[in-house]
């Protein structure tokens, strides 16, 4: 229980006394006991007991509700919270930690890394955006940043370090990052790329746009992982880097799915395994120091070697670009362009959104949706020729 301290009068055997202290400083002090230990504390000048007592009573009550905050809690700097008891608490995998790491070290610390967390308002965060905005930065990578960003401030809520999340502002604006809308490859571009890749990685644009796998994934394919019984492809693992390392891991979000097998990706496959052995490549698995596991890959480099994929993007995939006539290639026609091919036939086909998020190892549906609506048949044209299905396109007449 706090009480408040009168430093310039004692009570000796009911007899009011003076201290040595009479006349110097502040008259009252409010004492309050925290939970974790230690007190705060509070001056105010004589004449002024009515709101040294107000203070107390509003102490009280904040603590009776849970909602009291130590002061003193939020002075530690941005950057330790974040490294020391954000990072260190995130379960996400390696890669993502390090992408996180990466981002916060180039375009937060240096802006107010440095500065406490109970310092940084809703306009320090509405200033920063600005900043990294007039850097050119993209918007989607932006509400990426704000995301994490957004994420520390709400673990120190929680932590009880801050009352509230400036990021949450109603004065901040979040950057929205729309995603630009896919315009996928045209069969032709497909065959024409298909043609002028080696012949070793032709089977990886097979499993790109008849399969819809990533990059990773069809550098982590195995033969293995194809059941014919089933008719399906089992994706079970991907080839990351992580720290400068290659290693397996789980597909991303750690979604092992399967994909229905086509009979031509099925045939390209056995073609490609006929003159290409199998190479059982080592790695180790989940993180740079995990366990070693043996797989034998589909697709390797001349150097019988697992595919680092900045190298294969720049020395096997932008040339084949060029010699099927894409022009400056840039992102948009990365080995991504592939997926994108293979969903857009899918739901030409009529293949549900649900099930196209299940072949690609979506997390949610809802994303996929956004990203590929555009692309999906008209929902008028579609319901014109349900109805002309059961009236025959003629104008039927009420009894």
């Amino acid at each position: 229980m706090g009480h408040i301290q009168d430093r310039w009068w004692t009570v000796k055997d009911g007899v009011r006394e003076k201290t040595a202290l009479y006349g110097k400083g502040l008259r009252y002090k409010v004492r309050i006991p925290l939970l974790g230990g230690g007190e705060r504390t509070k001056s105010f000048p004589d004449r002024q007991k009515n709101a040294a007592e107000a203070f107390l009573h509003e102490m009280e009550n904040d603590k009776n509700k849970g909602t009291y905050l130590d002061p003193d809690a939020g002075k530690i700097a941005f950057r330790r919270y974040a490294e020391e008891h954000w990072l260190d608490g995130q379960t996400f995998d390696e890669s993502t930690r390090e992408q996180v790491e990466i981002r916060l070290k180039l375009h937060v610390f240096p802006y107010f890394g440095d500065d406490e967390l109970r310092v940084i308002l809703p306009s320090t965060i509405q200033t920063w955006d600005r900043k990294l905005q007039k850097k050119g930065l993209a918007e989607t990578y932006r509400r990426t940043i704000f995301a994490n960003v957004s994420a520390i401030f709400t673990a120190a809520v929680d932590d009880e370090r801050i009352r509230k999340n400036p990021c949450n502002a109603k004065s901040v604006k979040k950057p929205r990052g729309e995603y630009p809308k896919i315009v996928p490859w045209e069969p032709e571009r497909v065959h024409a790329v298909r043609s002028s890749i080696g012949e070793r990685y032709r089977v990886g644009v097979d499993l790109g746009a008849g399969a819809g796998l990533r990059q990773g994934e069809v550098f982590g394919f195995s033969p293995d992982d194809v059941d014919e019984s089933e008719g399906v492809l089992h994706v079970v693992r991907q080839i990351k880097i992580v720290r400068g390392k290659m290693i397996f891991a789980p597909p991303k979000h750690g979604k092992c799915r399967d994909v229905p097998l086509a009979a031509s990706l099925g045939e390209s496959i056995n073609v490609h395994v006929q003159k290409f052995e199998p190479l059982p490549i080592t790695l180790p698995w989940g993180t740079p120091d995990g366990k070693l596991v043996t797989v034998p890959l589909l697709i390797y480099t001349r150097e019988s070697k697992q595919i680092y994929r900045h190298s294969f993007n720049h020395h096997v995939w932008k040339p084949a670009l060029v010699e099927a006539g894409v022009l400056d290639p840039g992102r948009a026609e990365g080995f991504h362009a592939l997926r994108h091919f293979f969903a857009s036939m899918l739901l030409e086909q009529g293949i549900s959104i649900r099930a196209l998020a299940e072949y690609l190892g979506h997390a949610d549906p809802a994303f996929t949706l956004r990203v590929y609506t555009h692309l999906m048949p008209s929902s008028h044209e579609r319901a014109r020729i349900a109805i002309d299905n059961i009236f025959g396109g003629k104008p039927t007449v009420a009894a």
